[in-house]
């Protein structure tokens, strides 16, 4: 687990004053969990589909640096062209197809590029600036503000966390953050 991670707490907090610093922190703290969970997975682990769907731990990795940090930040946010979707073969679901030569160190490193990216261009915009751009597949969704991309992200990042939790468990038994009767137990290995 990250250091200075909390089991009773989902956001950290710490020196973060202003509210953009709190959701960035809490949305920093969801991506280490999301890659945290999968430390010590096999290459072989990390790419084999465990559920129905078919994803695998790698594809959604993938997709949050690039469906998830890029579109929403460096493209709405920021507006960079939503060409490099179709331009880098990522439509139709691209970005979570992991090819046999992407290593998990490539898309660990993609990650972790596009989140600090993403920490940079939100640390100097506003939460209440509108969108520099607007996707048309969104239809009538509205979406107001940075604001509110920002806390979309913690969500969708949130979530898929959550589904590599339970990938990992079924894997190995290992749990980011278990209960017992008395309250939230770390956990860092598979029950005995």
């Amino acid at each position: 687990m990250p250091s200075g991670w909390s089991p009773t707490s989902a956001c950290r907090y710490g020196d973060a004053v202003s509210e953009r610093d709190r959701l960035i922190e809490c949305l920093d703290t969801q991506r280490e969990h999301a890659l945290g969970i999968l430390e010590g997975l096999s290459d072989e682990e990390l790419r084999r589909p465990v559920l129905p769907s078919n994803w695998s731990c790698l594809g959604l990795v993938k997709h949050l640096a690039l469906d998830v940090e890029h579109y929403w930040v460096r493209c709405i946010v920021a507006g960079e062209s939503l060409d490099f979707f179709r331009e880098n073969g990522l439509e139709n679901d691209g970005a979570w197809r992991v090819a046999p030569e992407e290593t998990p160190e490539a898309i660990f490193d993609l990650y972790r590029a596009e989140w600090a990216r993403s920490n940079e261009i939100l640390s100097v915009t506003p939460l209440d600036q509108a969108p520099a751009q607007i996707d048309d597949w969104w239809g009538d969704w509205e979406v107001p503000d940075v604001g509110f991309i920002v806390l979309h992200m913690i969500e969708e990042t949130a979530c898929h966390a959550g589904h590599l939790d339970v990938v990992r468990e079924l894997f190995d038994g290992r749990q980011w953050m278990a209960f017992s009767a008395t309250g939230p137990v770390e956990t860092t290995s598979a029950p005995e």
